[in-house]
């Protein structure tokens, strides 16, 4: 298991004012000590869904506001036991995934009560110390759906999913409804790779989804741009910017932010409040939890006042996406 360690600490400046006689004691300000967080990555974290997490959490630390280590490329087999290592150490906050641990980390949880848990996960929350949230950009993607389906000359779109889980069912659905807000007459192709993590597979899939017609690809999972750049079509990136990596092929991205999260939870730790809840709702746009981004040049202008008009509507909580969980075939 490697681990890394990132610390961040505020430092307490003081200084004296000469001049004025005051019979007064001097205030006494203590800086509030940094919550020990940390991230438990399944993944390396240049992978997307970590990547969101770990960016997160080393801003937070740059802002003085938790000392984070991390530890990544833990196998299920093995991750029950990297969470009882960290508890074990005091950490205070252990963030991580239990998408395929679901009852072991909760088992963990019970014997550590002093210590939270801000788990990705299908399941409910646990205790007062087993938080949850799912990954909710699929407003996102539903914006991301809006420019594509202007841009499409075929009209068939491919979408490249991970696993068939509720977030990544609901993400790609996001992602239809949006193209078929503008174009009720797309096809849409959809393939699940089996994995979180094989590049290699994701691109496959595209290249397959490609030879059957589709000129724009939603990759839900990394790899698929690649097939994009091959074949010299379009795609969109999710999670992450993938913008200037491929720049000349993605024009969107369904962005996630998972500091909403990460900064709700620790908001409810420091008050005492139980962290035995529901965090996914701060993943929401009008929450600052997910947001599209896009490259202006390379998206038809009439494409864009309609998209934008949306937007606006969702962030003001006058629109809404529909969550659909079921298997999109």
């Amino acid at each position: 298991m490697k681990k890394y360690h990132i610390n961040r600490r505020r430092f307490l400046k003081t200084g004296a004012t000469l001049g004025a006689v005051s019979l007064l004691p001097a205030p006494v300000v203590l800086a509030q000590s940094p919550v020990k967080v940390a991230g438990i990555h399944s993944s390396p974290v240049e992978n997307a869904w970590n990547s969101r997490l770990h960016v997160a959490m080393l801003e937070a630390a740059k802002r003085g506001e938790i000392d984070y280590v991390f530890s990544e490329g833990i196998a299920g087999t093995d991750y029950s036991r990297a969470m009882r290592e960290y508890a074990e150490q005091g950490v205070e906050v252990i963030v991580g995934e239990a998408y395929a641990v679901e009852r072991e980390a909760r088992q963990v949880a019970g014997d550590y009560p002093d210590t939270t848990f801000l788990m990705g996960s299908s399941g409910k929350p646990h205790g007062d110390n087993f938080a949850t949230f799912g990954t909710w950009n699929h407003e996102a993607a539903y914006l991301c759906g809006m420019l594509a389906g202007k841009m499409s000359k075929s009209g068939i779109f491919g979408s490249v999913g991970a696993i068939p889980i509720p977030e990544v069912n609901m993400l790609i659905h996001g992602f239809r409804q949006g193209v078929n807000a503008v174009r009720p007459d797309a096809k849409h192709l959809i393939n699940f790779i089996g994995t979180f993590f094989d590049p290699p597979k994701a691109r496959e899939a595209g290249l397959a989804q490609i030879d059957s017609g589709a000129d724009i690809l939603f990759g839900e999972r990394i790899g698929t741009a690649d097939a994009a750049k091959e074949r010299g079509i379009k795609a969109i990136g999710s999670l992450t910017d993938y913008s200037a990596r491929y720049p000349e092929t993605v024009f969107s991205n369904a962005i996630w932010n998972f500091g909403a999260i990460l900064a709700a939870a620790l908001a409810d730790r420091k008050a005492g409040k139980s962290n035995g809840q529901e965090y996914t709702r701060f993943g929401l746009m009008k929450e600052g939890g997910n947001d599209i981004s896009y490259v202006k040049s390379m998206v038809p202008a009439d494409a864009i006042e309609p998209m934008e008009k949306v937007r606006a509507a969702i962030k003001a909580g006058e629109f809404e996406v529909k969550i659909d969980f079921s298997e999109p075939t």
